[in-house]
């Protein structure tokens, strides 16, 4: 009988309570910011971060004559810095072993920047003279097959290493948590040294109204955690957020469901013959503020929303997917310091964007 009542409450944290709902546009304002030169034009840009100084790293994809060749013989990643003025300043982790198609960039708070890489399977701590400290992972050898591709059935999951490695975040006790990510679909978790501690999750279908199978993933893409120690997962491919406690434990589910219009046509793709209410949440970005906000992104219709802590309510939504500013093409990382102001790696459109919301919701 408690086995049925816990199946049951399972059941119910996982419906959704509401279908689309309508959500209040937010003023806000693109502004200028990073001081871009003919010499260093930004390619694909993944994610952006700021660390306690304001200074911002731009996480970019330039094209393959800066860094020497393809993916598997070299690498295609820049990390960018730049001053609270948007100043170049440096390059970050130039020539490092473990950088190949990298994928996020975190400050944690002791300003050592993590960089997460899909392609080579690492995620790396550099502390803030940008030094490598720690490697968690292993990059496939230049001579043998990599892991790297869309295998059916996908490889079986190892202890401490990864297969499509997306994003990295931290709990107050300064236990490490990675997405692993495109191929192993699982949530992976280290304590502060690096030892591996455990695993939760793999893949899994969340159904055609994005509510089944709690604590499974089709691509854990963006992770965030909150003061209270609740882990964000930003479930790319099953069209939800999960919201677990530290210890892997599933909580509920948060959608974007906000309204609107299915009939304009995606920026990029063809025209979807049905569209669902709940829209792919791409990003995850926690404000530090004495009151905790989540924002979030999707690739169409392409906003940025904000929600309230822990509810996960909308409170608001900007933006639309588009190549003008103040406009998105696959928003991939967002870098949130206050409440008010955001900054958006802006992927295809090859920028970043500084956003100033002019009035609080």
């Amino acid at each position: 009988m408690k086995r049925f009542c816990m199946i049951a409450l399972l059941c119910l944290l996982a419906m959704p309570t509401f279908a689309q709902v309508d959500v209040p546009d937010l003023p806000f304002e693109s502004v200028p910011f990073l001081k871009i030169t003919p010499d260093r034009n930004l390619g694909e840009v993944l994610a952006v971060a700021m660390n306690s100084k304001g200074h911002l790293v731009v996480l970019n994809h330039p094209g393959t004559s800066a860094t020497g060749g393809p993916v598997y013989g070299n690498a295609t990643t820049n990390i960018f810095e730049y001053d609270e003025k948007g100043n170049f300043v440096r390059e970050i982790a130039h020539g490092v072993y473990g950088l190949a198609y990298a994928h996020s960039v975190r400050f944690d708070k002791y300003d050592n920047l993590w960089i997460v890489d899909k392609a080579a399977m690492s995620v790396i701590k550099l502390n803030p003279e940008g030094i490598v400290m720690m490697n968690l992972g292993r990059r496939d050898e230049g001579p043998d097959e990599p892991r790297y591709r869309h295998a059916n059935p996908p490889p079986t999951p190892v202890d401490a290493m990864f297969n499509g490695s997306t994003d990295v975040t931290w709990d107050n006790d300064d236990n490490i948590y990675i997405g692993d990510g495109y191929f192993n679909s699982r949530i992976a978790k280290f304590d502060e040294h690096g030892n591996w501690i455990k695993q939760w999750g793999g893949p899994g279908d969340g159904g055609a109204h994005a509510n089944e199978n709690p604590g499974k993933f089709r691509n854990p893409h963006n992770l965030g955690i909150d003061r209270d120690g609740n882990l964000y997962v930003a479930d790319r491919g099953n069209r939800r957020i999960q919201v677990f406690d530290t210890n892997g434990n599933f909580k509920k589910f948060i959608f974007l469901n906000a309204t609107y219009d299915k009939t304009r046509h995606p920026v990029l793709g063809d025209m979807p013959v049905n569209r669902p209410d709940e829209t792919a949440p791409w990003t995850i970005c926690i404000t530090n503020g004495s009151t905790q906000y989540l924002y979030a992104t999707d690739a169409e219709p392409g906003k940025i929303y904000k929600l309230s802590l822990p509810d996960g309510k909308i409170l608001g939504k900007f933006g639309i997917s588009g190549h003008e500013m103040g406009q998105f093409n696959w928003a991939h990382g967002l870098a949130c310091p206050a409440e008010d102001v955001i900054y958006v790696a802006d992927m295809n459109n090859w920028r970043v964007q500084k956003l100033v919301t002019k009035g609080r919701k």
